[in-house]
Order: structure tokens, then sequence, then C-alpha cells
């Protein structure tokens, strides 16, 4: 049988008709899905493809907090289409467009594992497996929004797609390819260097001698590498002579930047506590609750099922090896799609092991989210090949349960808003369009995104979020060369739509502000303000404090960001040193009673009024001391724990408990439970 006749057996039925009906499926999920305007859009996400076009060194220090220096050359596409003109709907229907493409791929490696010639069977098997694909609730997620999971994703699949072809027929081109894509993947989105890296355990599969795969895992090691120096190298180069980190802000530790920590702050909410727990990992993905596999419901049976699949597999294969050895030869075509099979299988149980172990996170999962829909296919067809009734109403019955619990169990969109004419509908008062100023930016989220429409020579920092910065050291000296060029050209930026009075206990207010402002010896002048409007962007839940004043009404479907200019503050605040300093003392000794939780350990206190706090962003936890007794909270919704008074924390560490139970940490006195 000729070569070409080979090629056209094993290529994919019906290929182009399949990939327009995946395009047409994500565009109208995205459209039924809504807009999503998630914090991460917000917060980094727009400005890292703005900040890749633009030179922003010069003029913005953390405008983003840590993430601001993340390799951004995958937002790029973003930011051009955000500022094309496009309606939120177009800008969302591109993205779903190539979000589709991981539906191609998938359906491609489906038809490479497929053991049958005929193209109906492999045709059927391949939707079988886009449509295990499709039901994974992450994945669906993310199709239409600003996320680069997809997106880079599906390089990485391409490049196993790659593997598999090299492991069904050898190639040293196919290999090399995949390097240069895992790697590309890898330098535009670190998380995905996992996968990159299990990519050698398909490569052990070769049919080859020894010394052939050896020559191939070299061949796949060089190319991975050159395609992450070609994404990696022209940005690690600027963070290395900005910052003397390449990969800043990561790896510090190593580096040790003097203008970030150099504790570890690995992040840990989803990485299982134990050999067990990481076993019933799985069956807990079923359950539709939050803070499982990633923050909103996301119910996923499929891994359970293939675990449990892969177990029956296993004990067939051993009951019946000694039979096989004595019957007939396979055929060769049925001989290379298991064999393809048996080596993404691999691969993949080597990247899950490895995911669980380091990140846990769905979201990071999902080219290997697509090839667990393949290999569960596969399985299921290969057990039950006589029986195609029962493995039809198999199913039939998963994809109907599945369905049930992505209509009445899942999250689709983080904050789902209207389609409109922009993709951010914002006003922005004209004197802060055409004045430079530096904005100083106070908040988790860091609403980095309005840089793209201030003044073009405006800068930004956000000081006071999730990586506090301070005025002493190497972050001060940046911060006071900023503050001394656009003085007194100076404001704040803080969600809210107005200052309010302390009398209205509501955030934020003046005495908010000029705590935050005090280190660096400014304060806020009210005489000054802008209030800049996001429409069709509803505002994060606020909470109030008790208060006899009548209630302000809220806007429900418009975000506000109040900025104010900023003045010299001149007064003495020497008296309050002291009891600073008991705060810091309390909050050092929390961080040594219970290291795993308070990590990356002595972050920068933030002045709050009497007290002070501190944001760990390793584990997302917060810790604060006020009105004289120490407390912590998990957030999102988690409850403020009292961990008793300051003045026993500033004498010594205190004897707590403390872990992680349930996917949540936990701290309290002994004596409290």
């Amino acid at each position: 049988m000729s070569s070409e006749t080979v090629q056209r057996k094993e290529a994919a039925p019906y290929r182009w008709y399949v990939y327009a009906a995946c395009t047409v499926l994500a565009v109208a999920l995205n459209y039924i899905f809504g807009k999503d305007m998630a914090s991460d859009t917000l917060s980094y996400q727009l400005y890292a493809g703005f900040s890749a076009v633009h030179d922003r060194f010069a003029q913005d220090y953390f405008p983003a907090g840590p993430q601001s220096y993340f390799n951004p050359y995958d937002y790029v596409p973003l930011y051009y289409l955000v500022s094309s003109g496009l309606s939120s709907l177009e800008i969302s229907s591109v993205l779903a467009l190539v979000h589709s493409v991981m539906l191609w791929l998938t359906y491609e490696l489906a038809v490479i594992v497929c053991p049958w010639d005929d193209r109906y069977k492999r045709l059927t098997f391949g939707l079988c497996a886009i449509a295990f694909a499709l039901i994974n609730p992450i994945l669906l997620q993310q199709i239409g929004s600003t996320f680069a999971d997809i997106t880079t994703g599906e390089l990485v699949l391409a490049g196993w797609l790659l593997l598999a072809f090299a492991v069904r027929t050898p190639s040293t081109a196919h290999v090399v390819c995949a390097g240069l894509l895992c790697g590309l993947a890898t330098g535009l989105k670190l998380t995905n260097a996992l996968h990159a890296t299990a990519g050698f355990a398909i490569l052990t599969m070769l049919p080859l001698a020894p010394w052939g795969r050896i020559r191939q895992c070299l061949a796949y090691g060089i190319s991975l590498g050159l395609g992450f120096a070609v994404v990696a190298a022209p940005w690690s180069y600027r963070l290395a002579q900005r910052f003397g980190n390449p990969l800043f802000p990561m790896m510090n530790n190593v580096f040790r930047s003097p203008e970030f920590t150099t504790e570890t702050g690995h992040a840990t909410r989803f990485i299982p506590d134990s050999v067990a727990e990481a076993l019933w990992r799985p069956f807990a993905m079923i359950d539709p609750v939050t803070m499982v596999h990633e923050e909103m419901r996301a119910p996923d049976p499929r891994y359970a099922v293939l675990l449990i699949l892969m177990g029956a597999f296993l004990v067939r294969w051993l009951c019946r090896r000694r039979a096989a050895s004595a019957s007939q030869p396979v055929r060769s075509a049925a001989a290379a799609s298991a064999r393809t099979l048996a080596a993404i299988a691999c691969g993949l149980a080597v990247d899950w092991v490895t995911w669980l172990s380091f990140s846990g996170n769905s979201r990071y999962f999902l080219p290997m989210s697509s090839v667990a829909a393949v290999v569960l296919v596969a399985l299921l067809y290969r057990l039950l090949a006589t029986q195609p009734r029962t493995r039809n109403y198999i199913l039939a019955g998963f994809l109907g349960v599945q369905g049930v619990q992505l209509w009445m169990g899942a999250d689709y969109r983080w904050n789902q808003t209207p389609w409109d004419e922009h993709w951010i509908n914002i006003a922005v008062p004209a004197k802060l369009k055409s004045e430079p100023g530096l904005f100083l930016s106070m908040g988790a989220q860091t609403n980095s995104f309005v840089a793209l429409y201030l003044a073009p020579d405006s800068g930004l920092i956000n000081f006071s979020g999730l990586y506090t910065l301070g005025p002493d050291g190497a972050n001060g000296a940046r911060i006071g060369a900023l503050v001394n060029r656009y003085a007194p050209n100076i404001r704040m930026l803080i969600r809210g739509e107005r200052l309010y009075s302390d009398d209205e206990r509501r955030l934020p207010n003046r005495t908010q502000i000029d705590d935050a402002l005090m280190p660096f010896s400014l304060r806020v002048d009210e005489s000054d303000c802008a209030t800049i409007a996001v429409h069709g962007l509803p505002p994060d839940l606020e909470i109030t404090m008790a208060t006899s004043q009548p209630a302000v009404p809220q806007s429900r479907d418009t975000t506000y960001l109040v900025s104010c200019r900023v003045a010299p503050d001149k007064t003495d605040h020497s008296a309050q040193m002291p009891a600073r300093r008991d705060i810091e003392l309390a909050l050092d000794h929390l961080e040594d009673a219970c290291p795993a939780l308070f990590q990356p350990r002595r972050p920068r206190t933030e002045n709050i009024g009497d007290g002070g706090m501190r944001r760990y962003f390793g584990t997302d936890l917060i810790a604060w001391v006020s009105h004289g007794s120490v407390k912590f909270l998990q957030p999102p919704g988690g409850d403020v724990v009292s961990l008793g008074p300051e003045n026993d924390w500033k004498k010594a560490p205190i004897q707590i408990r403390c872990g992680r139970r349930n996917g949540r940490y936990f701290a309290s006195l002994p004596t409290l439970q």
C-alpha cells in the first residue's frame, strides 16, 4: 500500500465539516453565556497586552501587582481587539472562534487513536471525543473569555498531536515541531511547562531502539528550549535589565531581586494535603461546589470515570495477557493505534500527578482535559468493542447526566455582563484624559485597565494591594523617583463613587486613604476629586458597617473609580511608631506559629486605623490586628477568626491549631475548639 493511500486512510474524515460545526457551536455558546468581565481582565490581562505594545517600564511600577511582569505577549491580541472599536459581542466571538481550535485538535487526536479504518466509525469516535471534551465546565467557562489558558493550551495540544503522530510513524520532524509548539506555549504561560515536560513520557514509547528514543528525546528537549527562548527571551531580557531577575517576580528566591520578596509564595489552595486526598480528587471533582479544583462551581466526573476505566482495562489486560500471546498477531494498524493510545495515556498520567503536586487548578489543565476525553472514549470503545449497544447506552447516559450537572450546578462566567457597544464602556473625566499624572491605586483589584484611557504619559502604581509596597528599600526608591517626577500631579485611585465621610460608615473614606498614604508622607486632597464610571459592569459586593445614617442607593450596572489629588503630609506621626512596632511583632509571631498558612512570610504591613494588615498571596489569606485583637480571614466567603489579644502575640508565638480542611484554611486557639 502506498504512503499516499495510508495517509488518505488515516486522515480525519469530514474534517472541515467538523471544524465548522465546532466553531459555530463555540460562538453560539459564547453568545448564550454572555460577556465575561472577569476580575483578571480588569486587573492585569488588558494591561498586559497594552504594556507589551507600549513601553511602560519608565512610568509604571507594579501597576497590576506582581502579575504586571508576567510575559504579556499572549494578551496582545486582546489589546488590539479592544482598541479596534469592535463591539463586545464581535470581540468575544473572535475569541470563541480561536478557542474552538481546541475542539478541532481533540478531533484530530481522537482519529489517530481510533483502531478502525472505516470513515464512519472514525467520525463517530472523533465526535464522541469532542463531546467529552466539551462537557468540561472549565472549557465552557473560558470560551469567548479573555483568559489565555485555551489559546496557549492549543499550542500544547497541537504539540501532543504531533507526538502522537511520531509514536504512530516515527518522525524527527514531528518531534521537533512538537517541541517548538510546547516551548512556545511555555514561554507564553509558564504553567504549560508541566505539559511540555510530560511529553517526554510519550517519547519513551516510540517504536524505536533505546538509542533512537534517546535521540528523539534530545531533539524534543532542544526544540522545546528553542521554542521557549523565542517567546521568553525578549521579555526576560527586559526584566533582567530592570530587576536583575529574568523571570521576575517568579523564582526570586534564586535571583533575589531587592524589589520583591525572596520568600517562596507557591499557591497551594488546590493542591491536595495528603495522598488520600489526591487519590480522592477525581471523585471530589464531581461535587458541584466551589474551591475544589477551581474557584467556581465546575462539576466534572470525567476523571473519576477515566480512573475506573483504566482500572478495568488493566485488569482485563492482565487476565488476557497469556491468551493474547498465543493468539494470532494483531493487525499493524490496530497495534499502532493501541501503542499511540498507551503513549498519550502514559503522558496524561505523568502530567496529572505533576499537575496535582504543583497546582491542582483545572484552568491550567485544559489541554490535558481534551487528552483525557480522547483516552476516556478510546478505553470505553475498546472495553466494549463487542458490545456496541451497551457502549452507546453508557455514552448517552454519561453525557445526559453530565448535561444535567452542567445545567444545574456549574458557573459559566466569573462576572457576566450584558453585550454592549464596547468591550469596556468607560467614561473618564476630561481632566484625567488630558493631564498626565501619577496614579497610586489601592486594592487587590488593581484596575490597571484604566491605563488605556488616561493621559498617555500618565503613570500607575498599585502600592496597596496583592503585594504591598513600602517607602523604604528598592521599592521606596522607585516610588520616590516617580513621585518626584510627576509632582504635584499625584493622585490616588480606588473603587468607589466618591470619598465618604467617616460618619457614613462606608468605604472608601478619607481615613482609609490617609492611613495607606501615611508611610509615603502623603495625604488625600478632597478638594480635587474626579470619578471614572465603567458602565455595564456591576460593582463589587460592598460591605458596610452599622450606622444610623440613611442608606445610599447603589448603582447595579456601573462600577465607579474615584481619583483624588494627594498632597504632602507634614504631620508628625512619630508618636504612633511604638504601637506600629507592636503590631509588626504580633503578626511576625503569628507567621512563626503557623508558617504553612501565612506565606510568603513577612509581607509589608498596611496601616488600617488603629491596627495593621498583611496579605499572603501564596495562600490567599489576610491577617490583621485591630482593636487589640489578632484576626485572620480567607476570602472569598470565609469567616473572620479571632486568634487572641495583641498583647499576648507581641510577647511570643502562641500555640494554635492550623492547617487546611476541605480546601479551606483554618486557625484557632486550642481552647476554642
